[in-house]
């Protein structure tokens, strides 16, 4: 089952899809994908016939409930006595004082015997877990040495990932920038060396015991756990249609050769404050877009899908865009080429306001 779980994770679908898909609850779904830390834990092939599968044993389990002898059972399930004798003996439960064998304790049991732990290199080795622990943590420090700490974040739950300007001050190294360092600062010493895979896995699974687990808030992307790559891939963008793609622009906005085209973005500063920028391609020309805060802003609680306060939501941006080209002459406002960011998502009604096609 939880094979299955994680070759549907694999497919971009969310936690919650994957446990339905599968037969279990919503909750033990998320659990399963938060403990791994967004990376199965098992091998997602199929086992081979040389172990019993959870179907032998459940057939083992009711044979056994019947008073029928070991190799009955063997014949039934066509395997060899032995084997049937070894599973009776090693993986019967035994909380209840006697032993009782139980095909759902019993895959357990085998499950658990079958691991091959390996204790991770950054446990073994603390002077490299110190080395890649201070550069993932980057801390910002004076002159004496002294730590400065910064601005203080937020409690960190393991759970959603911060706001910037949430984040304490940081000189913060990447994993990979980690690895590769490692190389030059300890060109002899082979025992200074890790993978960037590994730091990451150290940081994201839980019982690993290496790295501080908090530490994820000092990665760039402050995600807690993995992202599957067909997930982020599959994001919906509902406002970007096939007649809004980059493909679709006219080419005589391509070359530059012809003015009244402009290309835009939003730009988000601290304290989430964010400005929008308009450049024309031809003459370089750029026009900024002043995006205050909508009122209520620091005062109501935010609201879960609820109107961006913060000046550059969907309505904001398009009443501050429509306001700087209006000011324009018609023929210099043929075209606007934005990324594809939620603040333009009412570009339709953009279009239709100010003739600029999107």
């Amino acid at each position: 089952m939880q094979r299955q779980f994680w070759r549907l994770i694999a497919t971009g679908i969310t936690s919650a899809e994957a446990a339905l898909s599968v037969g279990v609850s919503v909750p033990v779904g998320t659990g399963w994908f938060r403990h791994a830390g967004g990376m199965p834990p098992i091998s997602l092939a199929e086992p081979t016939g040389r172990y019993l599968s959870f179907e032998e044993r459940e057939e083992i389990a009711i044979q056994r409930a019947q008073d029928k002898g070991v190799r009955e059972i063997a014949r039934a399930i066509g395997r060899d006595p032995g084997t049937v004798s070894r599973e009776l003996r090693r993986n019967a439960a035994t909380r209840g004082g006697k032993q009782e064998y139980r095909a759902g304790v019993a895959q357990w049991k085998a499950q658990q015997a079958a691991k091959r732990p390996k204790t991770a290199k950054l446990v073994d080795n603390p002077r490299l877990r110190e080395y890649v622990q201070d550069r993932l943590a980057g801390n910002v420090r004076r002159p004496d040495g002294t730590i400065v700490p910064g601005p203080t974040p937020p409690p960190w739950k393991g759970l959603n990932k911060p706001h910037r300007a949430d984040r304490r001050w940081s000189l913060a190294w990447s994993p990979e920038q980690i690895a590769h360092r490692l190389k030059i600062d300890f060109p002899d010493d082979e025992s200074m060396r890790i993978s960037h895979e590994a730091i990451y896995q150290s940081l994201f699974i839980q019982g690993r015991g290496a790295l501080k687990r908090e530490l994820v808030a000092c990665l760039r992307t402050g995600r807690a756990l993995r992202q599957p790559r067909a997930r982020s891939q599959n994001k919906a963008q509902g406002h970007v249609t096939d007649d809004v793609v980059l493909r679709q622009r006219p080419a005589e906005a391509d070359d530059r050769a012809v003015p009244g085209h402009w290309e835009g973005d939003l730009i988000i500063g601290t304290g989430r404050s964010a400005i929008g920028t308009i450049v024309e391609r031809s003459s370089r020309a750029t026009i900024l877009v002043h995006l205050p805060r909508m009122q209520g802003w620091g005062q109501n609680p935010p609201v879960k899908n609820g109107p961006s306060l913060g000046g550059y939501g969907a309505t904001a941006m398009n009443a501050a865009l429509t306001a700087s080209m209006t000011t324009l002459p018609e023929q210099l406002r043929k075209t606007l080429t934005w990324d594809r960011g939620k603040e333009l998502s009412g570009h339709a009604l953009f279009t239709v306001q100010t003739g600029t096609k999107v």
